[in-house]
């Protein structure tokens, strides 16, 4: 399903958007549509893109939860590009794929253990308006992960909210990107 592209699709030119493009190509086999957004104002664009690089580097919290959260988090908020694309990385990062299946409907699954829920029930509340977040859930989190995890996941979940927020209002849609995994996400059931 094609972008709307509801901030125009700029084209990205110059050394520096070469340069860019090509990294992307080779990274993820086409760009992504919302740097031809963020195009628009290049400086937003670099912040956003050194703040990802640093956020790259985090390592208190176990990748598999780190991804699940995500994708919990998009799905709340229904970024049909987020969910396509953490679906894509966590492939790409040889995660266990029979569980990012799941996460949309992470409820009615048995795959997932205890603490899983409880990661996934936290980033959805941290997704909700209004905030769903309690003190048991923060508590029992940081009882299972530790204080820095906890604070790493509390980020990675506000930085979703974030992108999913900025690429649902700009109209971008699934690229595509998890075509290549040949698993689609699992639906929810109505509840």
């Amino acid at each position: 399903m094609p972008s709307t592209f509801r901030i125009p699709r700029a084209t990205i030119t110059g050394l520096y958007g070469k340069v860019l493009a090509a990294y992307a190509r080779r990274t993820y086999g086409e760009v992504p549509d919302g740097v031809h957004v963020y195009w628009h104002h290049r400086r937003v664009l670099r912040a956003v893109l050194g703040f990802e690089q640093k956020v790259a580097k985090w390592d208190r919290l176990d990748e598999d939860l780190k991804s699940y959260a995500q994708l919990a988090s998009a799905g709340v908020i229904g970024c049909s590009w987020c969910l396509d694309f953490g679906y894509f990385k966590a492939h790409n990062d040889g995660l266990d794929l029979a569980k990012v299946r799941e996460v949309p409907r992470w409820r009615e699954s048995d795959v997932f253990t205890e603490t899983e829920r409880a990661v996934l029930e936290y980033a959805e509340a941290m997704s909700t308006t209004p905030l769903g977040v309690t003190d048991e859930m923060v508590a029992g989190l940081v009882e299972a992960l530790g204080a820095e995890a906890v604070v790493e996941l509390t980020q990675m979940v506000a930085l979703e909210n974030m992108r999913s927020r900025f690429n649902s209002a700009a109209g971008l849609q699934s690229q595509g990107y998890s075509d290549v995994c040949e698993l689609p996400l699992a639906v929810p059931s109505a509840t």
